[in-house]
């Protein structure tokens, strides 16, 4: 929030201006620290109503933490002071809601707070494993290598997501399409030749009777039947965030087919990324497992990963923990964490693993365009024509005769 202010210096000097801060109390504190006794401060009058509603949906992306985290190691590198370089970041960001979190985190740690403290109280924004790591930075006096670690760990996730995401584009708008079209021709077409039809008095063919009788119930009763989907996926919405419906759900997805391989590879990613970069840093194994476990998606890995964590600290080793999981951890996963574990390499086993799945994830994605995208078109084409056909071919055959 920004605050106008009235202030005397030291020598008596009236200075005014306009604050940013996140409260009038951290705006006040901070003046003070530049040796300016405030007389004056008022908060910068609201923004209209509907400026206010659009800051709703503005969330804070994994973009967001992207850049910000390459920006602070830069310049935390280049040894500019931890909470210089946050105000100063809290200016570059575009992102409204996100600047306000990056000028608390800058006054919380110049109020005495560790910077992993500061992160910590902002769960929703930075991970656990982000404050992990950067607790693991602070302790060991390798904050700087933590932050370019943690820019390229995010930026690796980051690319990831978006790769999966414009993946998924071209047959989402090819599935669109077919939608759209079924709709213009059940809607709008269908009913205008069937009136055109029935007018002749000729027996028409099952085929034809069928689409003509689909056509008519749709218009009729496609509002109850597009209420009905949108209360059955409601429904299970709101199930999925039950905890309950969630491992219900998880466990149907990686028992799909195509889908469940694939986001079985996923997870074997980034639960192998994930440990390794924290076995590395320098947490304990069951603490790395205790972060991972908080931060993967899937109800299925949490659960197992809790177990281990749970078996570790017992001095069972992970390996042997993962063996019991065969469905949701792979034998050969299980037997490259072994040899991890007895030669004592086992960030770099991970690692090499990750290696492994980020390629077959990559060869996956190509495969399943190559086909789903020709595929999704042809089936477009079919729907189309037998629509078509099951209407035309009466009209052909009454014009012939």
């Amino acid at each position: 929030m920004k605050y106008n202010y009235q202030a005397r210096t030291k020598k008596g000097v009236i200075q005014t201006g306009i604050i940013e801060a996140s409260s009038r109390e951290a705006a006040a504190i901070l003046l003070r620290k530049h040796g300016l006794y405030v007389t004056i401060l008022e908060e910068v009058a609201a923004p209209p109503l509907y400026v206010k509603k659009i800051k709703i949906f503005e969330r804070i992306s994994q973009g967001d933490i992207v850049l910000f985290s390459r920006q602070l190691s830069i310049m935390f590198k280049s040894k500019v002071p931890l909470v210089e370089a946050l105000r100063v970041l809290s200016t570059q960001t575009r992102n409204s809601e996100f600047k306000e979190k990056i000028l608390e985190l800058s006054e919380e740690v110049e109020g005495g707070t560790s910077f992993s403290g500061a992160l910590s109280r902002h769960p929703k924004i930075f991970s656990s494993f982000y404050t992990a790591m950067i607790k693991a930075g602070e302790v060991s006096g390798t904050l700087s290598g933590s932050l370019e670690y943690l820019a390229e760990h995010l930026e690796r996730e980051y690319h990831l997501t978006a790769k999966m995401r414009g993946a998924l584009m071209y047959p989402s708008f090819i599935i669109f399409v077919v939608f759209l079209v079924l709709a213009l021709m059940i809607f709008f077409v269908i009913p205008n030749l069937s009136e055109v039809l029935v007018e002749t008095g000729q027996e028409l063919p099952t085929v034809t009777k069928v689409v003509i009788g689909l056509s008519a119930f749709l218009r009729e009763w496609g509002w109850v039947l597009i209420l009905g989907v949108v209360i059955l996926i409601s429904a299970g919405f709101r199930y999925y965030r039950t905890e309950k419906g969630k491992k219900f759900f998880d466990k149907i997805f990686l028992k799909l087919p195509i889908i469940g391989p694939f986001l079985k590879m996923i997870n074997l990613t980034r639960f192998a990324e994930n440990l390794s970069t924290l076995i590395s840093g320098g947490l304990p194994i069951a603490s790395a497992l205790q972060t991972v476990g908080e931060i993967v998606g899937n109800a299925s890995y949490k659960e197992v990963i809790f177990e281990a964590r749970d078996k570790v600290r017992k001095g069972e080793p992970i390996s042997s923990v993962l063996a019991r999981a065969p469905e949701v951890f792979p034998p050969v996963f299980v037997q490259m964490t072994l040899v991890g574990e007895k030669t004592g390499t086992l960030d770099s086993t991970l690692m090499n693993i990750v290696n492994f799945y980020k390629k077959e994830i990559d060869r996956t994605i190509d495969n399943l365009l190559s086909v789903l995208e020709p595929a999704l078109i042809v089936i477009l084409g079919v729907i189309v024509a037998g629509l078509m056909l099951s209407i035309l071919a009466p009209l052909y055959q009454m014009i012939a005769f």
